[in-house]
């Protein structure tokens, strides 16, 4: 039985990566900031085959505790750098978990024999810091694909740039070691909704569906969200965890990072599909998934649906 390591696998995305590891006959691994909150993991122990999981004491920014994490894996995904929108000092909340982690993160992984496959999983801010605005001098209107250059700017907000200085720093890795052992997918998603597996309440993703649904506005950037009527790119978290098993699992994928996007909607129109009404306007389809639908094999889910098992 081939052992995977999640970091951050009881997360809102991270639960639904290790259902799909274990549903498909994985021995997993899950790490926990603090293993004594069992809270935070709880839900993951009543999944099917939950007795081929592991839960482990993990601060990614500790060498030592990332190496005794990965020893004995034969994939290791990472999702467990912060989500938040209110910060208080960006440095320590955002950057050092984020840059400093992933830079830790791979290095254990350079010293660890076993690991054959690493996904990242990293966000649109990788390709665009100002989401859900456009990148630079794209107007609203126009497509991003892996093939634009990356954008960033320092008036976004830390978490975005944290998260494209993160992929700077995998980038830098590939192309300073040509000879690895093991190989390195990344995958890139947009605003990630859809229902989360446990009830707990730091999730920033089923917390802004919380408040698009409910038309809240508890500080001034989601105030300004509703103000801009601004469009966001959605993928469903189902389908984002199906992509990270994928990259886990189809060979010669090394170096790649693919956008994981299904439609674009206006908050408005999102508001509305939360409380099961129809939108005003038809979806746009702004930021591409060619590349993840052809080399990965992945379809789509419809943001309407998405927003229909969030509210269900």
């Amino acid at each position: 039985m081939k052992k995977v390591g999640i970091i951050g696998g009881s997360g809102f995305i991270g639960s639904h990566i290790t259902k799909q590891f274990l549903e498909n006959g994985f021995e997993v691994k899950v790490s926990s900031t603090n293993i004594s909150k069992q809270e935070k993991y709880q839900h993951l122990m009543e999944l099917d085959h939950a007795d081929h999981l592991y839960i482990s004491e993990l601060n990614v920014v500790d060498k030592t505790q990332l190496k005794e994490f990965v020893k004995d894996c034969d994939i290791v995904i990472h999702g467990g750098t912060p989500f938040q929108l209110d910060v208080t000092d960006p440095q320590s909340e955002l950057f050092d978990p984020t840059i400093k982690g992933t830079e830790n993160f791979l290095d254990a992984i350079k010293s660890t024999p076993t690991v054959k496959k690493v996904v990242l999983i990293a966000s649109v801010a990788a390709w665009n810091t100002n989401f859900p605005m456009p990148a630079g001098e794209k107007l609203a209107t126009d497509t991003f694909s892996e093939t634009d250059t990356p954008f960033i700017s320092n008036e976004s907000h830390p978490y975005a740039q944290a998260k494209f200085m993160a992929n700077q720093a995998v980038n830098a890795f590939i192309e300073n070691h040509p000879q690895l052992d093991f190989e390195i997918t990344s995958v890139s998603p947009v605003f990630v909704m859809g229902k989360s597996m446990s009830n707990r309440e730091d999730s920033t993703s089923t917390g802004l569906q919380f408040l698009f649904k409910n038309n809240l506005a508890p500080n001034p950037f989601i105030q300004m969200l509703y103000d801009t009527d601004a469009e966001f790119a959605i993928v469903n978290v189902k389908d984002v965890a199906n992509a990270v098993f994928k990259a886990a699992t189809i060979p010669s994928l090394h170096g790649k990072n693919y956008l994981l996007s299904s439609e674009t909607y206006a908050v408005s129109d999102i508001s509305l599909m939360l409380n099961h009404q129809t939108p005003k306007n038809q979806p746009k389809v702004i930021y591409q998934n060619q590349k993840a639908e052809r080399e990965l094999g992945l379809p789509f889910q419809s943001v309407q649906s998405t927003l229909n098992e969030y509210s269900n």
